[in-house]
């Protein structure tokens, strides 16, 4: 299993215009976060989690020609807007797109794309199949996923485990019962938004505790706003298994 970390940041995260802060005006590739999104290739099959606004400019960029389904987290458009650019892959493969969210998303998503869920179909616009989700692991292709329930303050998000890899994106509680979903895992890329606290988001601190908790060989942190700091100087807080994620990070596992 590859996964890739097509964007690491959040709407506060990536470089704001006329912003004159470190982080926004620093030259290292790895403050340079577009808003978060990961692939996972898997069996010779090829996923998305969430697409957000960047979602063209992260497929382009990872010369991506196959994608067999998209998962969503959660219906929020910086993780949403970018549906459109599944046309691309509808052309390649002559095949609709797979979209799998729990029912608010799939309802949010068909206001917000109404064109591509109207009875009248225009010609060229994306075609999708919305498969509903609920908190019990289901099979994409012979690949099985597990949606981890957490909390983006008072909205339901699901975090995914495929294998020994887990994403947990856009929270600040989880229970342990679905903290038991995670335990074992080798690789967690885990939501640390900022150092102050945040109403919807793990601080940096509140991250390395749960990570710590997990035990996961290696963590990656993701979500990251500007306010959290520069790449170089966050590292070097950080216990040796716990690193800060960037923009085209590859993992093998």
């Amino acid at each position: 299993m590859l996964i890739t970390l097509l964007g690491t940041g959040t709407s506060s995260g990536v470089p704001l215009i006329g912003c004159e802060c470190d982080v926004c005006r620093s030259m290292d590739f790895r403050d340079k976060r577009l808003r978060s999104s990961i692939h996972i290739a898997i069996e010779g099959r090829s996923f998305v989690i969430d697409t957000g606004p960047d979602f063209r400019q992260q497929m382009l960029r990872l010369d991506l020609k196959q994608l067999d389904a998209v998962l969503f987290t959660h219906e929020h458009k910086d993780h949403t807007a970018g549906l459109d650019e599944v046309r691309a892959f509808n052309f390649r493969s002559g095949q609709d797109m797979p979209i799998y969210g729990r029912l608010p998303v799939l309802k949010q998503l068909e206001r917000e794309f109404a064109y591509i869920f109207a009875e009248t179909k225009y010609p060229g616009i994306p075609r999708v199949t919305p498969i509903e989700i609920d908190n019990e692991s289901f099979e994409v292709l012979g690949i099985r996923f597990t949606p981890i329930d957490v909390l983006h303050h008072k909205l339901p998000v699901f975090g995914f485990r495929v294998g020994d890899f887990t994403y947990l994106t856009d929270l600040n509680f989880i229970e342990e019962q679905e903290l038991e979903k995670v335990y074992g895992t080798k690789v967690l890329v885990l939501d640390a938004l900022q150092r102050q606290p945040h109403i919807s988001h793990f601080t940096l601190d509140q991250a390395i505790a749960l990570a710590n908790q997990i035990g996961a060989p290696r963590t990656y942190f993701t979500h990251i706003s500007h306010k959290l700091g520069l790449h170089r100087e966050v590292e070097k807080e950080l216990p040796d298994h716990i690193r800060l994620g960037y923009d085209g990070l590859r993992i093998q596992l």
